[in-house]
C-alpha cells in the first residue's frame, strides 16, 4: 500500500518550481528525458515526476538527477544562510547567560 504525502500548498509550489528548474536545466543541456533517466539510474516515469515536483519521489533521486545535470553542488546552498536559525541560536546564548532570578523578600 502506497502512502500519500500531504504537504502544505507553499511547499508544493516550491517543489513544483524545483521540478520546473530541473526540467529547464535538462532542456538547456539538450538532453532527452530518456538520457537523464538512464544516467541517473531511474525510470523515465520517475524523472517525469521529479520534473513535476512530486513530493513522493525520494530526495536521493532528485540528487541523482542534479548530479547528472552538474547541479549537485547547489544542494550545499540549502539552509546555508539560515538567518532565523542563527537569531534563535544567538537568543538562546543570551538567555543562558542571564543571572539567576533574585528571591523575593517575603520568601
Amino acid at each position: 500500500m502506497k502512502r500519500s504525502v500531504v504537504i502544505l500548498p507553499s511547499t508544493d509550489r516550491i517543489l513544483q518550481n524545483l521540478g520546473e528548474n530541473i526540467k529547464l536545466a535538462r532542456l538547456r543541456r539538450k538532453l532527452s528525458g530518456e538520457q537523464v533517466a538512464e544516467r541517473s539510474n531511474i525510470s523515465r516515469a520517475t524523472l517525469w515526476q521529479i520534473e513535476k515536483g512530486s513530493p513522493a519521489v525520494a530526495m536521493g533521486m532528485y540528487c541523482q538527477v542534479l548530479f547528472v545535470l552538474g547541479l549537485d553542488k547547489d544542494l550545499t546552498k540549502v539552509a546555508s544562510d539560515d538567518q532565523l536559525g542563527r537569531k534563535l541560536q544567538d537568543a538562546e546564548l543570551l538567555v543562558s547567560a542571564r543571572a539567576p532570578k533574585r528571591k523575593q523578600a517575603d520568601e
